[in-house]
């Protein structure tokens, strides 16, 4: 019986570890992009990228008001939000003086716009090749 339990408590570890490795090599392959936001505009006004995964980390420098990111692919209606890439927002307002981060988006090849609607910036253009 001892030995049945501990082959159980090895194959479980063994199990967690494996688990726990996957999903750093997923981690490993996850590039941020670091954006920054000042008054009424993002400092970086074009970006392009690779095809791949990406967490977007948006920073707010003295913006004056608090400051969020929406992706959309370009030729969809930016003013709906349907047509925005959820995954993009960055998961909470970026107050004055801090950075927040999207959730981990998957992009392909092709354009898209992005911008800040409480911050009132202008669509900046991302290309991924």
């Amino acid at each position: 019986m001892k030995k049945l339990i501990a082959l159980i408590v090895l194959a479980l570890t063994f199990n967690f570890a494996t688990q726990a490795q996957s999903g750093m090599a997923k981690d490993a392959n996850v590039v941020t992009v670091k954006l920054e936001q000042t008054k009424g505009e993002f400092t970086q006004k074009n970006v392009t990228l690779k095809e791949g995964t990406y967490v977007f980390n948006v920073t707010n420098n003295q913006a004056g008001t608090d400051v969020g990111f929406v992706l959309v692919p370009e030729g969809k209606d930016a003013s709906n939000p349907e047509n925005h890439i959820k995954e993009a927002y960055v998961t909470q307002v970026v107050k004055e003086g801090t950075t927040e981060s999207s959730n981990v988006v998957t992009l392909s090849k092709g354009t898209y716009k992005y911008f800040c609607p409480l911050n009132k910036t202008p669509q900046y253009t991302l290309v991924v090749k």
